[in-house]
């Protein structure tokens, strides 16, 4: 067992056997629940207009914590089952009975979906909470509170669907509340520009999705998942290459979603959207939904070597792109987001390193789902405070102003970084363990990347939490944009609550899901058996508390460069290198300009020309020979009878010389 996981087991151990469990019975009758509550708040929100202003925030925020109420009763009543009997498939109705094509509506609960489903109502119940003392002056909060219950309906369907025809439903839904919610001050360029671009980008990996859901269709004649992971070794066995497209389509959906590369430029821009949307969007919901359609797809992903290499390659890369992003940032929801890229990576690392480790990936989600909230709720909270200013050369000593926001940034900073015994030290270290366990080459190229990046991580947050609590009080002599001045204050208990609850997730969740392989056995029924990974290059001692020491490394290099000296309140220019790619955005812009938008435009332009030269021009073409034509034929019909003589005389003459021509040959 890795050293985090052992650790977790001994914590464990000391507690007695759990009583028996009650039996898995009325899961069917209540689990549609889950899904509806959101998605019935929504439409009530939305059809009520206005005059649901004052309630909205009350109504939107009842209808999730009821969710996860019935998530977790569900939950209750299926733990104690055995593995077998903690799958259920529910039959709703047959939404598409059109011959050979069979997509059955439905709903399918296991320990991935159940897993899911409780991450999405609790952190989401803990987000809309905060979000009523985030919003209480906006005069749009029944629009916001609205497609606040959409994005979490559009997101448990995704996750509780019994098909991929299902998920992809639920992942339109939740690529159309992103776009409003992005937007949703759309008043601002900037905001508006946002939202239009996720759209965008996440199309490109829509079409990748669809084209991966027709290639099952073509192979298999369905669409679901129990009939898709039945037949799937017999496609595996005639027709290898169908299985490996499959994945690859798949992937290019899971990384527009989840921010990976080559489609994460979209994802550091959506901080335009209020910050209770990043924290949705970031932690709980939308960026995690690759990583499920990843994970869910295991046995498609098991049969293709090539399909989980290029995962794990994806996962790599990004982690390194993710960390550089964040380390000259000065928008303090930037940094954090360029941080969510990078710790994605590790999820699809960890999902692409094969059977027996989609636990780990699962297990750093959840720990993520925590911590990352957690820290953007802070970061929300921080602006409340600071009359909206997001910039961090701006803040300065703030930790003596805002203390429980401090508390709960610092407990997501430790998680994050991998700080011994936190969360983050349980999910991530083993990851990485298991990147060496690779072996060979790959195991060294795998596991260096997401060693690295963990030290640059440690590097990124530590100049988070140094510029913006620590410190000169920067704030003192500056003014806000709209010419006031800044008076730092801690927010109200409706938000500071639900940031403490988070920040107790972030010092114990890894503990308590690692500790006796509590969440990887949990998953068995969907994702399979935990397989322990062992490293051979490196000893899982040498490599966990490495990462220990790179960490601490990471973090001393940024205290003697921001908290030894002082910091500019305006960004100075530099010839770092990696300064200057972390502010051109690791040229994610550039990369998709170029592999997307120009050859889009291009093509945009061609087809333009030749419909307007070609197509028309075939079309005007005939319509202007016609006129030709009649325009010359109608000059022989001019009236008089001796012109139709003589065109009667010619042609008989024509038809007499033929016939002699025919007679003497």
């Amino acid at each position: 067992m890795t050293q985090a996981l052992q650790l977790a087991a001994h914590l464990g151990a000391a507690g007695a056997g759990p009583a028996a469990p009650p039996e898995a019975t009325g899961v069917t009758a209540i689990a549609w629940l889950v899904l509806v509550l959101p998605a019935a708040g929504a439409l009530v929100l939305m059809l009520g207009g206005r005059r649901l202003n004052r309630i909205a925030p009350i109504l939107g925020s009842l209808t999730v914590v009821a969710a996860f109420v019935v998530a977790v009763s569900i939950f209750f009543a299926t733990i104690g089952a055995g593995a077998g009997d903690r799958v259920h498939e529910i039959p709703i109705w047959s939404w598409m009975p059109v011959q050979a094509l069979q997509v059955e509506f439905g709903m399918r609960i296991d320990p991935l979906s159940l897993t899911f489903m409780l991450l999405i109502t609790g952190v989401g119940s803990l987000i809309h909470i905060y979000s009523i003392g985030y919003m209480e002056h906006d005069e749009r909060r029944q629009r916001f509170f609205a497609y606040m219950n959409l994005f979490v309906a559009a997101m448990l369907l995704l996750v509780m669907g019994n098909s991929f025809v299902t998920v992809y439903a639920g992942w339109e839904g939740v690529g159309l509340a992103s776009y409003l919610l992005i937007g949703f001050w759309s008043h601002k360029p900037v905001a508006a520009t946002a939202a239009k671009k996720s759209f965008v980008m996440n199309r490109v990996g829509d079409f990748g999705f669809v084209i991966g859901i027709f290639i099952m269709f073509a192979e298999m004649g369905t669409t679901s998942f129990s009939g898709v992971f039945a037949n799937i070794g017999m496609v595996a066995q005639q027709h290898p290459g169908a299985v490996t497209a499959m994945t690859l389509f798949l992937l290019l959906g899971a990384c527009a979603k989840s921010g990976q590369v080559p489609l994460q430029a979209w994802l550091p821009d959506a901080m335009e959207g209020p910050t209770p949307v990043s924290a949705l969007i970031h932690a709980a919901t939308m960026v995690t939904a690759g990583v499920y359609l990843i994970t869910r797809s295991a046995d498609i992903y098991n049969l293709s070597g090539t399909g989980q290499l290029v995962v794990s390659i994806v996962g790599a890369v990004t982690i390194l792109v993710g960390a550089i992003g964040g380390c000259g940032k000065d928008d303090i929801k930037r940094v954090l987001a360029y941080s969510t890229v990078s710790q994605i990576g590790y999820m699809f690392l960890a999902a692409g390193l094969g059977t027996g480790v989609y636990g780990l990936a699962i297990l750093h989600l959840l720990t993520h789902g925590f911590f990352k909230a957690g820290m953007f709720l802070a970061s929300g909270s921080i602006m409340h405070g600071m009359t909206d200013q997001v910039d961090m050369r701006h803040y300065g000593a703030l930790a003596k102003r805002m203390p429980l926001t401090f508390i709960t940034m610092a407990c997501g900073y430790l998680a994050i970084i991998g700080f011994p015994y936190l969360s983050g030290f349980f999910s991530k270290d083993p990851i990485i363990e298991a990147a060496f366990a690779a072996g060979g080459t790959k195991g060294w190229l795998l596991g260096g990347a997401a060693t690295l990046g963990a030290a640059i991580t440690a590097f990124y947050m530590t100049r988070l939490m140094i510029m913006t609590f620590f410190g000169e009080a920067r704030w003192k002599n500056l003014t806000s944009p709209d010419g006031r001045a800044y008076h730092p204050h801690e927010s109200g208990l409706v938000m500071t609550i639900p940031m403490l609850i988070l920040s107790i997730g972030s010092l114990g969740a890894g503990a308590f899901l690692a500790s006796g392989e509590r969440l990887v056995g949990w998953l068995t029924p969907s994702v399979g058996e935990f397989a322990e990974p062992h490293p051979t290059v490196l000893s899982a001692g040498v490599i966990t508390w490495g990462n220990v020491v790179l960490m601490l490394v990471g973090a001393g290099i940024a205290y003697v460069y921001f908290g030894m000296r002082s910091v500019p309140v305006t960004q100075p220019a530099t010839r770092n290198p990696v300064v200057m790619l972390s502010r051109a955005g690791v040229g994610g812009d550039a990369i998709n300009e170029t592999l997307v938008a120009r050859p889009g435009l291009w093509l945009a332009r061609t087809s333009s020309y030749l419909d307007a030269r070609g197509v028309d021009g075939v079309v005007d073409g005939v319509g202007t020979a016609i006129l030709g034509l009649s325009s010359w034929w109608k000059g022989w019909q001019n009236g008089y009878v001796r012109s139709y003589a003589l065109s009667m005389l010619s042609g008989t003459l024509l038809v007499a010389v033929a016939l002699m021509v025919v007679n003497f040959s």
